[in-house]
């Protein structure tokens, strides 16, 4: 048993940058590097993707994104676990592999599925969310299912070196080398609750570096421009140190842990995931300086017998226009451009807005800050039955030019398709993890 593994979050989301993960690969000294890429609309999106082309569906950037690391990965001995299959792990698998092999390199590809559970679902089931049962719901285009450690920790002991999974919990993705490399019991709650804890706190990457969290006036990050990702060192008791490379930008410190570890979190005493129930309010943080924070004592208590599934539907057509208005009464043009809008198809749409950007797009309220800007930018959007409705509302804009207040400019117009989410929970039992080796 390794008395000590390092892990490092090369990713926190789908667009994240790619600098980070190398640099991680690079100088990181790492054991297993983790790329956590997909949310509850992305692999709603995915989905879509997959049933126009059986042979897409993975993540957009798994060539971009990979295709510098495997090389760092081959010559370093790094171990990948990512959830860059998204919708489609196995076509994801199958194009690392081209990859591998056109770089001339043999790495043990596994995939972990199971977690695709739409043919499975209840449609009389009552959505967490709106308590309406599935099958009101518009069109129902994918379901999936927070898979835990099971599936990765299988791969590992079958000694893959890239895990390629679809919906996982996130901190699963962390807690499953965790258990292997220390042979944990997968009934010792406490030890789970603590790898999960850490796993939640790795999950966001830059979040827990300075990244989402720097506000120039109160909490100042230096290097925001080479923001380093984080790597934890982990021991067999679960304590944990969590800290980045030298040299790159951002911040380690008991703030930046304190608020990834509240993000996201309705429960502190109850934290849910297929593994476990884990309890946050018996950690302790240790500022160690020099951008190293010591985390220890979480517990947990025995795992959920229902799983989370994440179900997406096709909700309706968004249209969008914008358009911007400046110098000398600028506010007051912008005014009649949104008045001539409203009035020519305000009525045409179940849900419409304008908003004046820089005075009240946010909260719809100037708070009585009654200071007039130099330059003001309208929005307008509406929800549609149709795209071709939905264009409509970018037209309108566009014909402001020269139907509209003097000096209109840089106008912008969008029709898109708005994909829904909404959950259930389903019995565990019903859901089957799969694991495929290339």
């Amino acid at each position: 048993m390794k008395q000590k593994i390092r892990i490092g979050s090369g990713a926190g989301f789908s667009g994240d940058r790619i600098e980070p993960a190398l640099i991680l690969a690079e100088k990181g000294e790492l054991d297993y590097l983790v790329l956590e890429c997909l949310a509850e609309r992305t692999i709603a999106l995915a989905q879509k993707e997959k049933l126009a082309n059986p042979e897409l569906g993975y993540d957009p950037l798994l060539e971009k994104r990979l295709i510098g690391l495997l090389p760092l990965l081959a010559r370093k001995k790094i171990r990948l676990i990512t959830n860059m299959g998204a919708a489609n792990p196995i076509a994801a698998a199958k194009k690392v592999r081209e990859m591998l092999v056109k770089a001339g390199l043999n790495l043990k590809i596994a995939t972990v599925t199971g977690d695709d559970v739409l043919e499975k679902l209840d449609l009389n089931e009552l959505s967490l969310e709106g308590n309406k049962a599935i099958k009101n719901y518009p069109e129902i285009i994918s379901a999936n299912a927070y898979l835990g450690h099971e599936g990765i920790l299988e791969a590992l002991q079958n000694e893959a070196q890239i895990i390629i999974t679809g919906r996982v919990a996130d901190p699963s993705l962390f807690l499953a080398p965790m258990i292997h490399e220390f042979g944990w019991d997968t009934q010792n709650f406490d030890l789970l609750g603590k790898g999960t804890v850490i796993g939640h706190l790795m999950e966001c990457a830059g979040q827990i570096t300075g990244g989402y969290f720097a506000d120039p006036l109160k909490k100042p990050v230096p290097g925001m421009e080479t923001l380093g990702h984080p790597f934890a060192d982990i021991f067999p008791d679960g304590k944990a140190i969590i800290s980045k490379v030298n040299g790159t930008g951002g911040v380690v410190n008991l703030q930046t842990v304190k608020e990834q570890l509240l993000y996201e979190v309705i429960n502190p005493f109850q934290y849910l995931t297929p593994d476990v129930a884990a309890d946050f309010t018996t950690v302790k943080l240790h500022d160690l300086q020099n951008d190293r924070v010591e985390i220890r004592d979480g517990t947990g208590n025995k795992r959920p017998e229902t799983l989370k599934v994440s179900i997406g539907y096709l909700a309706y057509f968004k249209g969008e226009g914008e358009i911007s208005y400046a110098g000398t009464g600028a506010f007051e043009r912008a005014k009649l451009a949104e008045e001539i809008i409203v009035k020519r198809i305000g009525n045409q749409f179940s849900e419409f807005r304008t908003d004046l950007l820089g005075i009240n797009s946010l909260h719809k309220s100037t708070f009585g800050q009654d200071t007039i800007p130099y330059e003001i930018r309208l929005r307008v959007a509406g929800k549609a039955r149709s795209i071709e409705d939905a264009k409509l509302i970018g037209e309108e804009v566009e014909a402001l030019y020269t139907n509209g207040p003097a000096a209109g400019g840089g106008v912008i117009k969008r029709a898109s398709e708005i994909i829904g989410i909404v959950s259930v929970l389903m019995n565990r039992k019903k859901i089957n993890t799969q694991v495929t080796y290339l």
